[in-house]
C-alpha cells in the first residue's frame, strides 16, 4: 500500500481529508498529518511516505519550501500539491519542483483516487529502502550517552572525514579492537552496517553539491570519496533508481554535461 502523508493547515479540510476519503479503498495508508511544512519535514523523515498531499501556502514553512528542504536532504516521496485556482501560479512553480501532480481545492475524490492508481503503479517494483536516501541522524546517535565508545568513534570519523577512504578494518585497527567486534557493535547501535550508513553520509552531500548546479558529476564523486566516476554512478542509481545526469535533469532542468551519464 501507499504510504501517504497529509500537510495541511486549515484544520477542517485536514481532518475531511483523513477521515471522509476511503484511503484503504485507494490502496493507500495515512501515516501521518502535519499543519505546517516543518511538521510536515520532520514526518517525512520519520514516517517515509511514498506520497505527501500538501497544500501550498501555509505558515511557519509553505509547501513548496518543505519539497525543497525534503529533496534537499534526500528525501524524495512523490509531492502532490492542493491548490486553487488564484494559486494556479503556485502550482506551476510546485511542478518545476518535480511535483507528481496537484489536485484543485475541493479535492475530487474519484480524481485523487485516480491519481493514486497512477503512483502506485509507477513506484511498483520498487524497493522503498533502495529509493531513499536520508541524512544521517548525527544528534540522536552521537547525544546517546551510552552509546559504545568504539561505535562513537568509528561515527565520528564518518561525519568528519566521509571523503576519505574508510573501512571498518582500518577504524577497529585505530580502535585496538577486532574488525568483527565493531562491526557487530556499529550495527547493534545503528541498526545498519558502517558501510550503509557511510553510503548515505557520502549520496546526502553529493546530492546536494549536485542540486546546487555548480559541480560536475566527476567532481562530486571525487569530493565525496567515491573514488571514481563509474563507481559513484554504479551507487547513485543503486539508492536513487536513475543516474546521476537524469537526477541532475529532473530536479534542476539541467542540460546533459558533455560525457557523463
Amino acid at each position: 500500500m501507499l504510504r501517504v502523508l497529509i500537510v495541511e493547515d486549515e484544520e477542517i479540510i485536514r481532518r475531511g481529508l483523513l477521515c471522509m476519503i476511503d484511503w484503504a479503498g485507494m490502496g493507500c495508508r495515512i501515516v501521518g498529518d502535519a499543519a505546517d511544512g516543518r511538521e510536515g519535514l520532520a514526518l517525512m523523515r520519520t514516517e517515509h511516505p511514498d506520497v505527501v498531499l500538501t497544500d501550498i501556502r501555509m505558515p511557519r514553512m509553505d509547501g513548496l519550501e518543505m519539497a525543497e528542504a525534503a529533496r534537499v536532504e534526500g528525501i524524495l516521496p512523490q509531492f502532490v500539491f492542493l491548490t486553487s485556482y488564484a494559486e494556479f501560479g503556485y502550482a506551476q512553480q510546485a511542478l518545476r519542483l518535480q511535483a507528481a501532480d496537484y489536485l484543485l481545492k475541493p479535492v475530487d475524490e474519484a480524481e485523487l483516487a485516480a491519481l493514486m492508481r497512477r503512483l502506485a503503479a509507477a513506484g511498483s517494483g520498487k524497493d522503498d529502502a533502495e529509493v531513499r536516501v536520508e541524512g544521517v541522524d548525527w544528534a540522536r546517535y552521537l547525544g546517546d550517552a551510552s552509546l559504545n565508545p568504539y561505535v562513537r568513534h568509528a561515527m565520528e570519523r564518518i561525519r568528519a572525514d566521509y571523503r576519505e577512504k574508510l573501512s571498518i578494518e582500518v577504524l577497529a585497527e585505530e580502535a585496538g579492537v577486532s574488525a568483527s567486534y565493531l562491526s557487530r557493535k556499529f550495527k547493534e547501535a545503528a541498526g545498519q552496517t558502517f558501510l550503509e550508513m557511510l553510503t548515505r553520509e557520502r549520496l546526502q552531500n553529493a546530492i546536494v553539491q549536485l542540486s546546487s548546479g555548480k559541480y560536475r558529476v566527476y567532481e562530486v564523486a571525487e569530493e565525496n570519496g567515491f573514488g571514481d566516476y563509474k563507481n559513484f554512478c554504479t551507487v547513485f542509481k543503486k539508492y536513487m533508481k536513475c543516474s546521476p545526469r537524469t537526477f541532475l535533469q529532473q530536479t534542476r532542468g539541467a542540460a546533459p554535461q558533455q560525457g557523463e551519464e
